[in-house]
C-alpha cells in the first residue's frame, strides 16, 4: 500500500480534530448536569445558574467558557431537544394593498382575492399571479395608475408598463421579507434559547425559526405574529458633557434611594412610603459612582462583576444591577458618560431590574413623560452580554412617540465621503416637517446635543445624536455601524413605511418529555444496530469481520465528529442516518471480502488476494458510493428541517465509510500481515455460501416482470380508488400527540369525543402508547389566537368524557401545516424523485457509456419507488400501524433508490467486467450476465441481510416518530434488492441483444 504514512497522518489529524469538536459537547452536557443537580428542579433556578457561569472557564485545558462550548457542542433537533418550530409567510397582499394605497377599486382588489387563491394551487410568485389576475380582469387597466402614488413617485412614473410595475412591486415584496428577517431576528432574542435558528428560504416570502428548548408557545405565535412597530423617540441625557448627572441618571438615582430605603425598612414595614424618595439625588448619585468606581477598578468591563456582591451593592439594590454608563477622567475619577443611555446590565439581570422598573411604588416617581427602554442587542464594547438602558422621552397628549415610522419613504445602507458605513433615511412632506422641528429641538443647546431613539418593537436599534436641525426629510445616520448593521438598520427603517405582516402557516412543538423519549429510542436503536452489524459481520468473515468492526466504530467516531465540527443540527431522522449508514458502512467491507475470497480461490497468497480484492472492488465502491452520495445530495437541496439533517448525515456518512472502508481497514491489514497474524475471511459455515450459486434469473426475468406489474397495477388501482394516509405535511391541518392516563382509551373513545366540535373529518390514531389526533378546524384562521383555540377545543371535546380527560401538559406536541404548505410539498416531493431518477440515471449513462446500463438504473429506480407505493397504499389499513405518505416517507423513497443504484451499480460493474472477458468467448451475452449477477449474489444478499438487521432494529426499536420511515425503508430495501438482480439487469438483455455482443 502506497502512502501509508500519508494516510496515517491524516487519520490521526482526523481523530484528534474529531475528538477536539466532541469534547465541547461533554464539557457542555457536564456544565448542564451540575446546573440540574443545583437547581433541584427550579428552571428558572437552572437558568440562573447557566447565565452566571456562561463567561466563565469551564474547559480548563483551553479556557473556553461555558457560552463557547455550548455554541460548539452537537446540536440536536427540536424533535429530540424539545422546542418550537415556525414557518412564517409574509403577508404580500397587504404590501401590495399598501403600496396602492389601499386603493378601493373593485378590479384591483379582486385580483388580490384571486392570486391569495391561486397561491394555494400554483407554484407561481404572488406578484405574477397578482399582475396576471388583474390584466385578465381588466385587459387594458394600467397599473400605474394603482401604484405610482405621491409616496412611490421616486421610484415609479405615473406612464410606467405593467412590466415595469410588476418589477417594482417584486423588488418591494423582496425587500419586505428581508425587512420582516430583520424584525424577526430581533424578536427571536426575546425566548431566550439557545442556539436558536432563523432563515429565509429561498425564492419564497417564507421564514423558518427555530426555537430549540421554548417553554412558552403561545408567547412565541403572539410575539412572532404582531406586525412591525417602529417609532422614533426624544431622548432625556443621563449626564451633560462635564459628567454631572441630568434627567435620566437622577431618576435611576430616585428609584435606587427608594429600593434601599425598602430594603432596610423591611422587617418592620412590608410596604415603604414613596416619599423616602426624595432625599437629596445627589447623595444617591455619589453612592452610584461610588460603587460603580469599586467594580470597575476591580474588573474593568467585566459584565459579571456588575453585580457585586459588596456592601455598597447592598446598600444599592438598583445600581448593584444596573451599572450607570460611566468613563474615567484624566484624574481618574469615574464620571458618568454623556447620552441618552442610562444603564449597563447583564442578560441575566434584566429580569430583575424589569420587576423593579415595574413595580407600583417605583412607577409612581417615574416622570410621567419618561420611559426605559432596553437596546436591540447587547452592547459591543462588552465582551459578554451587556444590554443598554435608555431613558425615552414621551410626548403629546396620548404621551406616544415624537414620530412613527410610516413616514419613512425609504432607507438604504451607504457610504460616507470618508468610506464609512452609514444609513440615508428619506421621509414623506409630513414626516420631513415634524422631523424637522424634533432635530431641531434635539441640537438647540450646543453644549449638549441630545439624541433621537429608533425604536422597533419596543427596543432601541439606534440612538443618533442630532448634531444640526434636518430639513427635507432626508438625513443620514452614521455611528461605528458595521456594514451590515447598515443594512440591518435600513431594512428596520423601512419596517414601518411597507407593513407586510407575517402570518403563521406552519409550526411543530415538541415537548421536553416526547423529545427524552426521542433520544432514548434513538441511542438504544444506534447501539443495538451497531451490535447487530458488528455481531453478524465476526460471525460470517472471521477475523477479517474483526477489521470491519474495527473501521466501522471509527467511522462512526468520524461521523459524530465531523457532524460537531459542521455545526450540524442531528434529528430523529439524522439518528436514521446514522443507523442505516451502520448498514451501508460495511458495504465496502463486504465488497472488498468477497473479492479477496475469489482471489485466494485462484490459489492466491493472503498478502495478494488482499491487494487485489481492493484493487479489484474499488471501481463498484466508487460507483455505488456516488450513486447513493448523489441522492442524499438531492435530499439535501429539496428538502427541508428534519429531511435535510437525515440527508446530511447520509453524505457525511458515505464520506467517511469510503475512508474507513477503504484506508483505515488497509492499514489494519498491512499491520496484520507484517505481525504474520493468520487472517480468515470466513467461519467453516460461511466459506461455501453461494460459492456456486447459478440460478437462472435472466431465463426467468418474464415471470420477475409480470410479478411487478400485477403488484404495481394493483397499487395504481388502489391509489385510484382509495388512495393514501397522508401525513399533516402533505393534507394540512394540525397534528397533537396526545397521552392519557387511562390506557384503555382507544380510537373510537377519542371519535366520539372530538367529532361534534372538531368535525368529523379529524383522525385519530396510536402512537405508540400515546395517540395522535389530525384534525382541519380553523386550519385557515391565520390569527395569533388560533392555536390555542383549538388547543381548548381540543381539551374540551376530550374532557367530556371522564376517561378521556387530559391536561395541557398531556399534549406531547403539535404540529401545524396549512394547505398552501401541503399543496406545494406535494408537487416538490414528485419532482424531486423524478428529478433523482434522472440524475442516477445520467451518471450510469456517463459511467457505463452504455444507454441500455442508464434505461436498466431508470427502470429499476422507477419501478422500487412504484412498489413501496403500492405497498403502501395497499396495506395502508391492514398493519397495526400507520403507513403516512409525508416528508419522511419521500426521504425514505430517495433513500431506497439510493440503495437500490448502490446494489444495482455493483451488478453492472461485475456485468461489465465479464462482458469485457467474455467478449470473445462467447456469443451469448445472456449466460454472460446471469453468471455475473450469481458472482455478485454473495454480495448482495450479504449486504442486504446486514442494512435489514439494521432496519429491523431501527423499526422496532427506533420510536414512533420515525416507524413509518423505517419501515418505508425496510420494505424499499427488499425491493430495491430484487430490482437489482431481477428487474435492472434483464432490462439491459432485452434492449442491448445487439449492442452487448
Amino acid at each position: 500500500m502506497q502512502g501509508k504514512g500519508v494516510v496515517k497522518f491524516f487519520a490521526i489529524l482526523l481523530a484528534v480534530v474529531c475528538l477536539y469538536q466532541l469534547s465541547f459537547t461533554w464539557v457542555s452536557r457536564s456544565v448542564e448536569d451540575k446546573a440540574r443537580t443545583y437547581a433541584g428542579g427550579d428552571i428558572l433556578k437552572e437558568k440562573a445558574y447557566l447565565d452566571s457561569v456562561s463567561t466563565l472557564p469551564v474547559y480548563p485545558i483551553l479556557g473556553h467558557n461555558y457560552a463557547y462550548c455550548k455554541a460548539n457542542e452537537l446540536a440536536l433537533g427540536l424533535d429530540l431537544a424539545g422546542g418550537m418550530s415556525v414557518t412564517m409567510q409574509i403577508s404580500l397582499k397587504d404590501l401590495v394593498k399598501k403600496l396602492a394605497d389601499n386603493n378601493p377599486d373593485v378590479v384591483f382588489n379582486q385580483a388580490l382575492n384571486n392570486a391569495e387563491a391561486a397561491t394555494r394551487s400554483s407554484q407561481k410568485d404572488y406578484i405574477t399571479l397578482f399582475v396576471a389576475e388583474y390584466e385578465k380582469l381588466n385587459p387594458n387597466g394600467k397599473l400605474a395608475s394603482l401604484f405610482s402614488t405621491k409616496d412611490n413617485q421616486a421610484h415609479l412614473k405615473f406612464n410606467a408598463s405593467n412590466n415595469e410595475v410588476e418589477t417594482y412591486l417584486k423588488d418591494q415584496a423582496a425587500t419586505a421579507v428581508k425587512q420582516s428577517y430583520t424584525v424577526l431576528n430581533t424578536r427571536i432574542d426575546q425566548f431566550g434559547v439557545t442556539s436558536p435558528n432563523i432563515q429565509l428560504q429561498a425564492g419564497t416570502n417564507r421564514i423558518l425559526i427555530e426555537l430549540p428548548g421554548v417553554k412558552d408557545p403561545e408567547r412565541v405565535r403572539k410575539l412572532l405574529s404582531g406586525t412591525a412597530k417602529l417609532e422614533f423617540y426624544q431622548t432625556f441625557e443621563n449626564a451633560d458633557q462635564t459628567g454631572r448627572p441630568l434627567e435620566g441618571y437622577q431618576t435611576l438615582a430616585s428609584i435606587n434611594s427608594l429600593l434601599a430605603a425598602k430594603n432596610k425598612t423591611a422587617v418592620k414595614d412590608s410596604a415603604a412610603k414613596p416619599t423616602t424618595a426624595t432625599k437629596d439625588t445627589t447623595a444617591a448619585a455619589k453612592g452610584g459612582l461610588s460603587l460603580l468606581s469599586k467594580v470597575q477598578k476591580n474588573a474593568g468591563k467585566d459584565s459579571t462583576n456588575l453585580a457585586g456582591k459588596t456592601k455598597a451593592a447592598q446598600d444599592n439594590p438598583l445600581f448593584a444591577l444596573l451599572s450607570p454608563p460611566s468613563y474615567q477622567d484624566q484624574k481618574g475619577q469615574m464620571q458618568l458618560r454623556p447620552g441618552p443611555v442610562v444603564g449597563w446590565c447583564a442578560l441575566k439581570d434584566t429580569a430583575k431590574v424589569n420587576s423593579y422598573l415595574n413595580s407600583a411604588d417605583v412607577k409612581a416617581i417615574i416622570p410621567r413623560n419618561m420611559r426605559f427602554l432596553w437596546s436591540v442587542k447587547p452592547d459591543p464594547e462588552f465582551k459578554t452580554k451587556v444590554f443598554e438602558l435608555y431613558a425615552v422621552k414621551l410626548t403629546g397628549a396620548d404621551n406616544g412617540p415624537a414620530l412613527s415610522g410610516d413616514v419613512v419613504d425609504d432607507a438604504r445602507a451607504e457610504t460616507d465621503q470618508r468610506g464609512e458605513p452609514n444609513v440615508v433615511m428619506d421621509m414623506n412632506s409630513a414626516g420631513a416637517q415634524k422631523w424637522a422641528t424634533i432635530t431641531r429641538e434635539a441640537s438647540a443647546d450646543p453644549n449638549n446635543k441630545k439624541s433621537i431613539a429608533i425604536v422597533l418593537d419596543d427596543n432601541v436599534y439606534s440612538a443618533p445624536r442630532v448634531d444640526n436641525e434636518i430639513s427635507g426629510g432626508n438625513s443620514s445616520i452614521s455611528g461605528n455601524f458595521t456594514i451590515d448593521d447598515t443594512k440591518d438598520l435600513a431594512n428596520v427603517l423601512k419596517a414601518g413605511r411597507l407593513p407586510a405582516p407575517a402570518v403563521i402557516i406552519g409550526e411543530n412543538v415538541v415537548g421536553p418529555s416526547l423529545g427524552e423519549e426521542a433520544i432514548h429510542a434513538g441511542l438504544l436503536s444506534e447501539g443495538l444496530g451497531l451490535l447487530v452489524v458488528l455481531v453478524f459481520m465476526i460471525a460470517y468473515y472471521n477475523r477479517a469481520g474483526t477489521v470491519a468492526v474495527v473501521a466501522v466504530i471509527v467511522n462512526m467516531f468520524f461521523l459524530l465528529g465531523v457532524l460537531t465540527g459542521l455545526h450540524a443540527v442531528l434529528t430523529m431522522p439524522g439518528v436514521a442516518g446514522i443507523v442505516l449508514t451502520l448498514g451501508i458502512a460495511v458495504d465496502a467491507n463486504v465488497l472488498i471480502y468477497e473479492r479477496v475470497r475469489e482471489e485466494m480461490a485462484l490459489g492466491k497468497s493472503v498478502r495478494i488476494a488482499v491487494s487485489d480484492g481492493f484493487k479489484h472492488a474499488l471501481s463498484s465502491i466508487l460507483d455505488s458510493n456516488i450513486s447513493t452520495f448523489l441522492t442524499g445530495l438531492i435530499l439535501f437541496i429539496f428538502g427541508s428541517g428534519p429531511i435535510q439533517g437525515f440527508a446530511t448525515t447520509l453524505m457525511i456518512g458515505i464520506i467517511t465509510s469510503l475512508f474507513c472502508s477503504l484506508l483505515i481497514s488497509r492499514l489494519i491489514f498491512e499491520w496484520m500481515l507484517e505481525k504474520g497474524w493468520d487472517i480468515k475471511f470466513s467461519n467453516p459455515w460461511s466459506s461455501h455460501t453461494f460459492k456456486n450459486a447459478n440460478f437462472a434469473f435472466v431465463k426467468n426475468r418474464f415471470k420477475f416482470y409480470i410479478f411487478s406489474s400485477l403488484f404495481i397495477l394493483a397499487g395504481i388501482i388502489s391509489m385510484a380508488t382509495q388512495g393514501f394516509n397522508y401525513g399533516v405535511d402533505f393534507e394540512g391541518g394540525r397534528t397533537y400527540v396526545v397521552r392519557f392516563e387511562d390506557k384503555s382509551v382507544n380510537e373510537q373513545m377519542i371519535h366520539d369525543a372530538v367529532d361534534k366540535t372538531l368535525g368529523r373529518g379529524t383522525e385519530v390514531k396510536t402512537y405508540g402508547s400515546d395517540m395522535s389526533i389530525t384534525t382541519n378546524y380553523l386550519i385557515n384562521d391565520t390569527s395569533a389566537t388560533a392555536e390555542s383555540k383549538v388547543t381548548e377545543a381540543l381539551i374540551t371535546s376530550l374532557n367530556s368524557n371522564p376517561q378521556t380527560k387530559i391536561t395541557k401538559s398531556d399534549i406531547l406536541s403539535s404540529q401545524k401545516v396549512s394547505a398552501t404548505i401541503a399543496d406545494e410539498l406535494k408537487k416538490s416531493a414528485i419532482w424531486t424523485v423524478i428529478f433523482a431518477i434522472v440524475i442516477i440515471s445520467a451518471y450510469i449513462l456517463v459511467r457505463f457509456r452504455k444507454w441500455q446500463f442508464s434505461l436498466g438504473a431508470m427502470i429499476a429506480t422507477a419501478h422500487d419507488a412504484l412498489m413501496v407505493l403500492s405497498f403502501f397504499t395497499l396495506f395502508k389499513n391492514v398493519l397495526p400501524f400507520s403507513l403516512d405518505i409525508d416528508q419522511a416517507f419521500i426521504a425514505a423513497i430517495l433513500t431506497v433508490i439510493g440503495y437500490s443504484i448502490n446494489d444495482t451499480v455493483v451488478v453492472f460493474d461485475r456485468i461489465r467486467e465479464f462482458l469485457d472477458l467474455h467478449h470473445a468467448k462467447t456469443d451469448d451475452p445472456k449466460v454472460v450476465i446471469n453468471d455475473a449477477i450469481n458472482k455478485t449474489l454473495s454480495r448482495t444478499i450479504i449486504t442486504a441481510l446486514t442494512v435489514l438487521f439494521v432496519l429491523i432494529v431501527l423499526f422496532v426499536f427506533g420510536g414512533d416518530a420515525i416507524k413509518g420511515f423505517s419501515f418505508a425503508l425496510l420494505v424499499g430495501v427488499c425491493f430495491g434488492t430484487y430490482s437489482s438482480i431481477c428487474i435492472a439487469t434483464p432490462v439491459i438483455v432485452d434492449f442491448g441483444k445487439k449492442d452487448l455482443r
